[in-house]
């Protein structure tokens, strides 16, 4: 009877995961397994469908062009930017806003606003924040002696540029979960610190930190994802160009230009397809670390 009523559940249960399970399906594993088998495509015609030579060429072209390692040099000087920054930003953050709960609910949404706006709209309102002569940014620069910077003209800027606003646009999210997870933390734990004569340090590094490390790896792992594939920025702040003389180039940018401009679709496969490496193997790592620091911590 037990097992029959399991079975039932079961799949009571398929059928009603079975829109999820034929969307991801759809819109997620096929298109992998497509870029996968896309990837090997030398004589491809995208017209008829039409495939006349596979290969390892793309691979080889790839793994040679400088443009390639150029943005994936950058990707990586992004994700190193963004991901560590906004992560501590927003847990000072949250803290802060967590030791005053009265005025909690107004400053987490105001924290939200821009996760939650349009990249383009955010780009528009960057492009004058950097703008050279006009910007904000360098006019409160100005008050304290620093000439104007180029923020958005110079190679040298066009990444730091990216990362900013990066780090701005993504400080939302971080927040709320991080306040979701210092909620969830008794305040008998800081009591029994304070009697112990923890101070604030003390406090926050025994208590806080070990207690809010799920939702730590969950937003470094979340982050780093989210950052090797970026695009949006980029395209959106540098009106759809790869700021100046390709100096903001991703990997995900060159994909699109080796894609949509150079139609050269077996090499922006196989760009994707090593992307998608990096990623997992970088992910794995992640969670290996975690997975270490969790069993020495106790």
């Amino acid at each position: 009877m037990n097992k029959k009523a399991t079975v039932k559940s079961t799949l009571v249960s398929l059928l009603y995961l079975a829109p999820a399970i034929i969307f991801i399906g759809i819109f997620t594993i096929y298109p992998i397994f497509k870029s996968i088998d896309m990837s090997f495509y030398t004589d491809f015609n995208i017209f008829s469908g039409e495939i006349n030579a596979r290969g390892m060429d793309n691979y080889h072209e790839l793994l040679t062009d400088p443009e390639f390692f150029k943005a994936l040099k950058n990707t990586a000087i992004y994700v190193i930017g963004v991901v560590p920054a906004s992560i501590i930003i927003s847990l000072f953050v949250a803290v802060l806003l967590n030791s005053i709960p009265k005025f909690q609910g107004f400053f987490r949404s105001v924290y939200f606003l821009p996760f939650v706006t349009s990249t383009v709209a955010i780009s528009v309102v960057w492009s004058w924040l950097y703008h050279s002569r006009y910007g904000l940014i360098n006019y409160i620069l100005g008050l304290f002696g620093v000439d104007a910077i180029n923020w958005l003209g110079d190679p040298d800027n066009a990444m730091i540029a990216v990362i900013i606003m990066a780090i701005w646009k993504g400080l939302g999210f971080n927040i709320l979960l991080l306040l979701v997870g210092l909620n969830n933390i008794s305040d008998n734990y800081y009591r029994a610190a304070k009697v112990d004569g923890a101070g604030v340090w003390a406090r926050f590094t025994n208590i806080t930190i070990p207690l809010l490390r799920p939702t730590l790896f969950l937003l470094s792992v979340v982050g780093t994802i989210n950052s090797f594939k970026v695009f949006d920025e980029v395209f959106a702040l540098f009106n759809g160009r790869p700021g100046p003389v390709g100096s903001a180039t991703t990997v995900v940018y060159y994909l699109f230009r080796k894609f949509y401009e150079q139609f050269d679709y077996g090499v922006a496969a196989a760009s994707g397809i090593v992307l998608f490496l990096i990623v997992l193997v970088i992910t794995i790592i992640q969670y290996l670390g975690n997975r270490y620091f969790e069993k020495r911590g106790g």
